[in-house]
């Protein structure tokens, strides 16, 4: 099971990498096309749905590997089981929250594909498209959040330190 997870998590950041290639490339095509005098219609719009796309789908990799940002300073102050009660009532909350944003994010896409809903930009797009990619990103992140809270109830979540806070400028 742990490989499983790992591997959606990994292939969400995979897709959330793809992404960015794409907005590289729709930013490449903007530039190249307004130098050579020609009009790409939609590009700002495909560019905004694919860095959309490349912040939801990774949201659930950089939870995992501890680079969101998290305040730790009141957290430090208390004993252990103190701390642990926190780290578990936090991951609760976080767990209601993320399957409330994956159920709404997934009911938008399904809504605007039952509605034909399009952009209102010249590229006519069907927004569940898009937004197909907010949706998986978010359900993905919503299992990272229930398997870090199944982890911390079996005692078996380790904790994960960023380097950049190893690190003091």
């Amino acid at each position: 099971m742990r490989r499983l997870l790992n591997a959606l998590y990994d292939s969400a950041a995979a897709m959330a990498a793809l992404c960015m290639v794409g907005l590289l490339g729709m930013v490449m095509l903007s530039v190249i096309s307004r130098l050579l005098g020609f009009n790409a219609r939609g590009v700002d719009a495909y560019a905004g749905y694919l860095m959309a796309g490349a912040g939801f789908l990774a949201l659930a990799h950089t939870f995992k590997c501890g680079e969101h940002i998290r305040v730790t300073l009141v957290l430090n102050a208390f004993g252990s089981r103190t701390r642990r009660a926190f780290e578990v009532w936090s991951l609760v909350l976080a767990s209601l929250l993320g399957v409330l944003m994956a159920f709404y994010s997934c009911r938008l896409a399904w809504q605007s594909l039952q509605f034909n809903d399009i952009s209102t930009g010249v590229d006519a797009t069907p927004l569940w498209i898009p937004q197909l990619s907010m949706a998986i990103g978010a359900v993905v992140f919503a299992i990272a959040f229930v398997d870090e809270l199944v982890l911390e109830l079996r005692g078996q979540r380790k904790a994960i330190i960023s380097g950049d806070m190893l690190r003091n400028e």
